[in-house]
């Protein structure tokens, strides 16, 4: 993890439940005594992440409607704070492409660094909640709610076009793209998960809407079309990045960089046992 998260050695969980009580009632006693909560449970991990935005942040009354991701808070942690080593910490302008119902990366850009983030979703429900989260959550003293902006993403076949509106600048943008090819890819992998957990067949780790895990042709075709468009808005973007979960799909979002003569880097993050990386690519203006 990035020297300077908070959560590189892990929980203090009590001290976590001190200030979101909720979270006790999810404590289980492991078999060598250590306390811990049953991460195969998304109930779980949603209150822990509610505990974590709460002392950590400063972040009140975050919550999720049932079935969609609840994002673990230190990687994302770690992408927001990569992010500040490449674009700077302060007055920073974000674009958090695909926000989701959660809004995750916009909170903590703006809890943490008091960033300008605007929020993209394509999912009109998704998009719906985000709203009402908006107006209900509080942030720490002197960092407004006000710095995000959530904009609907009306044409399904575009990523950026009608979300960076004409005169409008940016450091930087950041995605979290579908992992999956396809809903039975998804349900494979979670058979596979859980299998691997214990847990047999049961689908008590499976949490996220369509559009959240899987798109045709996955995160690769995904970015690819990412990269694309964003030729179009090189003029007003500092940084275009994207998380790549995949390690084999970089070559080929590498070679599509190099022929539109764009300059990247690849950025490496581990969160646990978890290797994970973002890429980011520049043009020159």
């Amino acid at each position: 993890m990035h020297d300077n998260n908070l959560h590189k050695h892990g929980y203090d969980l009590e001290l976590l439940a001190q200030s979101y009580p909720q979270l006790k009632s999810h404590f289980i006693t492991k078999e060598d005594g250590l306390i811990s909560i049953d991460f195969t449970n998304p109930e779980s991990v949603l209150v822990l992440n509610s505990a974590l935005l709460k002392e950590h942040y400063g972040v009140t009354d975050w919550e999720l409607p049932e079935n969609y991701l609840s994002p673990p808070i230190p990687s994302r942690v770690d992408y927001i704070l990569h992010l500040a080593d490449l674009v700077g910490k302060n007055n920073i302008t974000g674009l958090d492409i695909g926000t989701g119902a959660n809004m995750i990366y916009p909170i903590l850009g703006t809890a943490i660094f008091n960033w300008k983030m605007v929020g993209s979703e394509v999912d009109e429900d998704s998009y719906a909640f985000a709203k009402a989260l908006q107006e209900k959550i509080s942030l720490p003293k002197s960092h407004k709610i006000s710095n995000i902006k959530l904009r609907l993403q009306e044409d399904r076949g575009s990523i950026l076009k009608n979300i960076i509106k004409p005169q409008e600048l940016y450091d930087f943008t950041m995605c979290n793209p579908p992992f999956y090819n396809s809903e039975e890819e998804a349900f494979k992998a979670n058979r596979r998960k859980n299998k691997n957990l214990g847990n047999g067949i049961g689908w008590r780790n499976f949490a996220g809407k369509s559009h959240e895990l899987w798109c045709n042709g996955g995160e690769a075709l995904f970015i690819k079309r990412l990269i694309k468009e964003s030729a179009d808005y090189k003029s007003q973007v500092g940084w275009f990045t994207s998380l790549v979960s995949r390690k084999e799909n970089l070559l080929k979002l590498e070679k599509q960089l190099t022929k539109m003569k764009a300059t990247y880097k690849v950025v490496p993050m581990n969160s646990g046992n978890k290797k994970s990386r973002f890429i980011a690519w520049k043009f020159e203006k």
